[in-house]
């Protein structure tokens, strides 16, 4: 069994995002390599992923506050509860609009390198406010 806490893994924090590493393409889940990219997110209130896309598609689902979810040209509301289906290359990010963290779990395949994506840039977030 593969059993990772969120409090035992690497992450980055920048500008009120905190994305903890639980899976990804590097991680050795025991039987081999992993098909999945997955993080655990925490967005403050006021703060914004930057709009981003990459090749592996992707689910958000909301475990705890409500937010604006940006898909392609698509935006929408989001609470705890939802799942947010992102294709492949689409343009997509989440802004914090309630007064308490924003969290999700993230889950992409094919997996990538999370910490590559989020040292190069492409994974920040920005503050709104």
């Amino acid at each position: 069994m593969y059993l990772k806490s969120k409090n035992d893994v690497p992450k980055r924090l920048r500008n009120g995002l905190t994305s903890h590493f639980l899976l990804d393409r590097l991680s050795n889940t025991g039987s081999g390599r992993s098909n999945l990219a997955v993080t655990w997110v925490e967005l403050e209130p006021d703060a914004a992923q930057i709009p981003h896309h990459h090749e592996p598609e992707q689910v958000y689902v909301i475990v705890q506050g409500c937010g604006q979810m940006r898909v392609g040209a698509e935006t929408q509301p989001v609470s705890a509860g939802d799942l947010v289906f992102i294709p492949p290359n689409a343009v997509h990010g989440l802004q914090n609009t309630g007064g308490e963290p924003l969290i999700y779990v993230s889950a992409a395949t094919p997996p990538f390198d999370l910490t590559e994506a989020y040292d190069r840039g492409q994974l920040q977030a920005e503050r709104y406010g």
